[in-house]
């Protein structure tokens, strides 16, 4: 033996990464008869649990609070003042990720000792592993779960502790007072809204024009209105940036120009998959142009070979529950290799925590797309709520009608848009959801608008009888 090999261990399935993705990978290979290791270098818990979705989402709450605490008026019914501890606020923040972080560990520490390892691993074959303890695994498939890292470009590398990413920005004992977000996709938007509606001034950056990927013009045109209500918002712009003595100086230049200063510097530039440290040219695989290995989404297997990819690492579509699927297909087919199983992929469906959420489902265009809009600024019981903004816009094929996608920013669209991809997914028509029952008053009935549009535009009759007792302005 070398003397640089420690030990060298066999299994069936060897899988990289103890994420969502790694841990469904493991869990159906073991399920399925397979001999398993799992290797991270830390388990300290999925990115959902430590900074991603749960730890946003503590934030995003307690602005929802502090949004509704001042907009008592309309109702007759005042509140006098509105007081914001910033500290008591990421002290929840904290509290309850820890404990999110802590139960997804729990999960870890029920998978049996030896299959868990700790360790770095890189590629040293395609059916071999190397760790930097100097182990070595022969597996005869392996999983590639390596999940994603906040990217930072290379001007904003010089802020030091004024340089915030989704990764240490929960870790903040207060909250600043003046606050920069570079980056408008879906991170940047949830991030920048929250800290502005918890009393941080706050300004919003991006080289592009778009917020958040939408696709529908009338539903970006009504999430930007609602975005600059909170906030400024500086599109199409170039930067320059500056560490100052206890803060940080931007400039900017494209559309609009200017130069300010902020406590922090948030960048929300995107998450690329962990590849360099995986030694991927020795796994024989071929790369595209980001790097990532080719892969087949309905098997997740990388080309002809035994390495399947799993998450975040395969740049596909960064969501957890996508990622639990991509889990469960790469651990079963890692076991049955070379005898694989394509699997029926999810309608892809994403949620923006905004508010309202921006929610983007299935297609948007296709050959014959037929589409239905409706405006919420009017709807019966968002009105009631006081929450009438939005747009959603829904998207079907001709001749009959079937769904195939949509693009909302509307009040509970989080809920709209389980029911549409679920529609979407059975491809159901809009006569065919026009045809279940809608209760009055409701925020669902919204989508009766856009679902009427679309009927009328294709050759199929609307139920009998289905506006009924409704007013058309339900």
């Amino acid at each position: 033996m070398r003397p640089d090999i420690k030990e060298t261990l066999r299994c069936d399935v060897a899988i990289v990464g103890a994420g969502t993705a790694g841990l469904a990978a493991e869990r159906a290979a073991r399920s399925n008869g397979a001999s398993t290791l799992l290797i991270d270098p830390e388990y300290r818990g999925t990115t959902c649990a430590t900074v991603g979705c749960m730890p946003s989402k503590l934030l995003i709450a307690a602005s929802h609070a502090a949004h509704a605490a001042r907009s008592t008026d309309m109702f007759g019914i005042s509140v006098a003042e509105v007081s914001i501890d910033g500290k008591a606020v990421m002290q929840r923040v904290r509290d309850e990720r820890d404990r999110f972080a802590r139960l997804t560990r729990d999960n870890i520490a029920d998978i049996p000792e030896g299959v868990r390892l700790t360790g770095r691993a890189k590629f040293l074959a395609p059916d071999c592993l190397g760790l930097d303890d100097g182990r070595r695994i022969e597996a005869d498939s392996i999983v590639i779960a390596t999940g994603s890292a906040p990217f930072v470009p290379g001007e904003f590398s010089g802020l030091g502790n004024r340089l915030l990413t989704n990764e240490n920005v929960f870790d903040l004992e207060d909250l600043p007072d003046r606050l920069a977000v570079i980056g408008a996709g879906p991170i940047g938007l949830e991030l920048a809204q929250a800290m502005a509606r918890l009393g941080v001034e706050v300004s919003l950056f991006d080289r592009g024009d778009r917020l958040g990927g939408v696709r529908c013009d009338r539903v970006h045109g009504a999430l930007k209105a609602i975005i600059e209500e909170d906030m400024a918002l500086r599109l199409a712009v170039e930067l320059k940036v500056e560490r100052k003595d206890g803060g940080v100086s931007l400039a900017w230049n494209g559309i609009s120009s200017g130069q300010a200063e902020f406590d922090y510097l948030l960048v929300a530039t995107g998450r690329p998959p962990n590849l360099d440290s995986l030694n991927l040219s020795a796994a024989g695989l071929v790369l595209d142009d980001d790097g990532v290995p080719e892969h087949d989404r309905e098997t997740m297997q990388c080309g002809d070979s035994s390495i399947f990819l799993a998450g975040d690492i395969a740049n596909d579509r960064p969501v957890l529950h996508e990622a639990s699927q991509d889990g469960a297909i790469a651990g079963r087919n890692a076991v049955a290799f070379p005898a694989l199983s394509p699997a029926d992929r999810f309608t892809p469906f994403s949620i923006t925590f905004t508010s309202p959420p921006v929610a983007q489902i299935g297609k948007s265009e296709e050959q014959g797309v037929v589409t239905g809009t409706a405006d919420f600024s009017d709807q019966g019981r968002a009105r009631v709520e006081g929450i009438n903004q939005g747009v959603l816009t829904l998207y079907a094929a001709a001749p009959d009608g079937r769904l195939i996608g949509a693009d909302l920013c509307t009040p509970a669209s989080e809920h709209l848009a389980h029911m549409l991809a679920w529609a979407v997914q059975q491809r159901q028509t809009a006569t065919q959801l026009l045809e279940m029952p809608f209760y009055h008053p409701t925020i669902e009935e919204g989508l009766k608008q856009a679902l009427r549009t679309i009927c009328a535009a294709t050759p199929l009759d609307l139920p009998e009888n289905q506006d009924r007792g409704v007013p058309s302005g339900a």
